[in-house]
């Protein structure tokens, strides 16, 4: 059985900066992409940041370039997302997702079956 757990979000203020991480267990990683999609209320939920476990290989929303970096720890089947200079417009929900996979044209991030329970992020102004 595949778990996907989250740790981390919260509140913080305009600017501030967050760390969220993702386990996940029961699953073998191979090709597949590990990362975050977020989902703000009345909005679809859209991805955020993958990275790609066989070669690192990462991808990010343009809103997220610059801001966010996503990192992955083989060893504990880990996933982070570090998240700087945050705003407002980045307030949504945040779910981990496995075994998604990147395109290689146009470059892109879809998600794959696994998801986490969700973490809310929220920042105020």
């Amino acid at each position: 059985q595949v778990q996907v757990v989250e740790s981390g979000g919260g509140w913080v203020q305009t600017g501030g900066s967050l760390r969220l991480s993702c386990v996940v267990s029961g699953l073998t990683f191979g090709s597949g992409t590990m990362g975050w999609f977020r989902q703000a209320p009345g909005k679809e939920r859209e991805p955020v940041a993958g990275i790609r476990w066989r070669d690192g290989m990462s991808y990010y929303a343009n809103s997220a370039k610059g801001r966010f970096t996503i990192s992955k720890d083989n060893a504990k089947n880990t996933v982070h997302l570090q998240m700087t200079s945050l705003r407002p417009e980045d307030t949504a929900v945040y779910f981990c997702n496995a075994d998604g996979r990147l395109s290689s044209w146009p470059f892109n991030y879809y998600a794959g079956d696994y998801w986490g329970q969700g973490t809310q992020v929220t920042v105020s102004s």
